[in-house]
């Protein structure tokens, strides 16, 4: 009886601990900065990240403006790479740099199963944020069993809200696309675009639209878009000229990269529009009486992940912290009236902070000694390849030394640092993968897990590059593992907690002051 009666007590005190840690939060005073200026504190005079809970709270005003950021396949792993890397995690000088998203007050973590595996795609898992349904892999806008179930984006705009979607890659991509379509297939890209189109959402901004086509990946026919009203910025002085008269747009970027995609980060040139100027464009065409609702996913963060190149992750987080800092921005003129969530849909790469051969060491700044993305370096590798078809691994070291900073020891005084003077089995590594990239993959089992479908010297270095500076890497696809959520501004308490990504739906719902049916499949 004695043992019973303390366990009561403890429940109770661990209930009380929860629900004081999950109690409504005054206005947050976050001072959140440009991911470019991240501020270094040390850890011990980090402000506390206190919990808010997600009970409705009667009395508070729906917010006029959402934002809801989704940083594709990015857990805590590649936060935390990135918030090394732009700060120190040298020994004796441990000092991540926050960003301005990891310092928002309400914190929660989210899992991403689907409903036919543990591990979802980017359809799945976008369809159960936006619509608040688990589906299977590869659905957009359906439950399981092909039932269309409406996103937040479509019953925001049924209010009276303005809507804006901005990606970093093509506009009928899954993530994007979870937001508007409803299709049985992420791969029936035509018909995804049609919808797109036909959404009557106020705004979209990034990439282009993707085809599948043999000889031209990339649509330059934007007229499908133009019949349903939509007028199309594809110059910088065009995005830069939107504003709350321009009507419906659609602001292309005015580079393109492969598959339709905005510049990798670390690929970027000066005068490129980035993903932080896309939200911006968006603000300005959807502000209004009503309010509006805009989603902006970093969706380059997956790529980049799926390729296990380190280097290019931790840019565009960067990038997409930038993205964020206008949403907080604009907050800070709104603080009343705004609501910013920041998640992820899913992790990719099964990346670590932490790798074998280097046990309890990291150094990210090694990172920084990569020039381009892992898919600018393939083209540059196959150019020199192409040019000369006999060209030794002798002759390609100086070009590898010059975008990754990595040399043999028998140059090992050009290297910058001693980390990056390659040992014996990294050289045999590269050797093992420069044969592979002459002689054409074979896509036999080994190959394909040694290299997945990538360039096996490119993401050998890359991987190599990554694993000295202390990054891990299990796979080429996503993984099952939780993702979080961080919330500030108006209505920031409903996101507390440990949930299924399905639920933030139902919270984006609540905070709007919106209905949905209840028939939502639950966790």
């Amino acid at each position: 009886m004695k043992h019973r009666r303390l366990i009561v007590i403890a429940a109770l005190v661990m209930a009380a601990l929860a629900l004081a840690g999950c109690a409504p939060l005054p206005k947050p005073s976050v001072t959140a900065e440009p991911a470019a200026t991240v501020s270094l504190m040390p850890a011990e005079t980090l402000p506390l990240v206190p919990s808010a809970s997600a009970a409705p709270v009667p009395d508070a005003a729906a917010p006029k403006y959402v934002f809801l950021f989704i940083g594709d396949g990015m857990s805590l792993a590649q936060i935390n790479a990135a918030q090394y890397f732009s700060g120190s995690d040298k020994s004796g000088d441990i000092r991540p740099g926050r960003f301005n998203f990891t310092q928002f007050p309400v914190t929660a973590i989210v899992d991403t199963y689907n409903e036919t595996s543990a591990i979802p795609d980017s359809a799945s898992s976008g369809t159960a944020i936006a619509c608040g349904v688990r589906t299977k892999t590869g659905m957009l806008g359906l439950t399981a069993d092909g039932k269309s179930a409406p996103s937040v984006a479509e019953l925001a705009h049924a209010a009276g809200k303005k809507v804006g979607i901005v990606s970093s890659v093509t506009l009928n991509n899954a993530t994007p696309a979870a937001f508007y379509a409803h299709t049985g297939s992420r791969t029936d890209y035509a018909e995804i675009a049609r919808q797109m189109a036909d959404s009557g959402f106020e705004y979209f901004g990034g990439g282009g639209i993707y085809t599948r086509s043999e000889n031209d990946n990339i649509s330059k026919d934007y007229k499908l878009f133009e019949d349903a009203g939509y007028a199309i910025a594809d110059t910088r002085a065009e995005i830069e000229a939107l504003g709350s008269g321009s009507g419906k747009v659609y602001a292309v970027s005015p580079t393109l990269a492969k598959l339709g995609a905005l510049p990798f980060a670390i690929d970027a040139k000066e005068g490129d529009v980035t993903l932080a100027d896309f939200v911006s464009a968006g603000i300005r065409v959807l502000d209004g009486e009503d309010g509006f609702f805009l989603m902006c996913e970093g969706g380059k963060i997956d790529w980049s992940c799926h390729a296990n190149d380190a280097a290019t992750t931790v840019q565009e987080v960067l990038a997409f912290a930038d993205a964020v800092q206008v949403a907080v921005d604009f907050a800070s003129a709104h603080p009343d009236e705004t609501l910013i969530v920041v998640t992820a849909d899913h992790e990719t790469g099964g990346m670590s902070v932490g790798y074998a051969a280097t046990a309890y060491a990291t150094e990210m700044g090694l990172l920084k000694h990569q020039k381009v993305s892992y898919s600018l370096f393939k083209d540059i590798a196959a150019g020199m390849l192409k040019e000369n078809p006999e060209m030794t691994l002798d002759g390609m070291m100086p070009v590898i030394g010059q975008y990754f900073g990595l040399y043999p020891k028998s140059d090992a005084s050009k290297a910058k640092s001693k980390a990056l003077v390659l040992s014996s089995r990294e050289y045999g590594l590269i050797e093992e993968a420069f044969a592979a990239t002459k002689g054409g993959s074979a896509g036999d089992e080994w190959t394909d897990l040694l290299y997945g479908s990538y360039d096996p010297l490119t993401v050998t270095l890359t991987r190599i590059l990554g694993n000295k500076a202390g990054v891990g890497w299990t796979t080429y696809a996503h993984t099952g593992l939780p993702v979080p959520v961080y919330a500030m501004g108006a209505g920031a308490e409903h996101f507390c907690g440990f949930y299924h990504n399905t639920e933030l739906f139902g919270r984006l719902v609540q905070a709007l002051g919106l209905e949905a049916d209840s028939q939502r499949a639950a966790s």
